[in-house]
């Protein structure tokens, strides 16, 4: 599991949120340390934010789908940025999921449950 925000306390609150449920974490600091670290780990799910520095979300998708190695890794978009606009522009980048901040944790880790599910089948 990767969670990608440039927000430490945000990345921190996911972390601990899925840690507490089992999964293991990784943590990346925004989208240009997230495609170096994925390489890295090969985790079975990306929960990445839409606006950092270097690299933003919707970037980082479009190079993660983009390349064979990463192509079908389970996606969500964790943001403040849930305007029909962004929904739509995260469709067409491949996002799989998308959990609106402020998030519920139950929510979140549901979201993340169903995706390493469908990574699995």
């Amino acid at each position: 599991m990767l969670v990608v925000d440039d927000s430490e306390v945000i990345r921190t609150l996911i972390a601990v949120n899925l840690e507490l449920e089992g999964f293991e974490v990784i943590q990346a600091v925004d989208g240009q340390d997230a495609l170096e670290k994925v390489i890295e780990v090969h985790p079975d799910v990306v929960t990445i934010d839409v606006k950092m520095t270097r690299l933003d979300g919707f970037d980082t998708v479009e190079r993660l789908r983009a390349d064979p190695r990463t192509h079908d890794l389970k996606i969500a978009m964790v943001t403040a940025c849930a305007q029909a606009e962004d929904l739509r522009r995260g469709t067409q980048v491949g996002v799989d999921a998308y959990v609106t901040k402020p998030f519920d944790p139950s929510t979140l880790v549901r979201t993340v449950r169903d995706l390493v599910a469908a990574q699995a089948s």
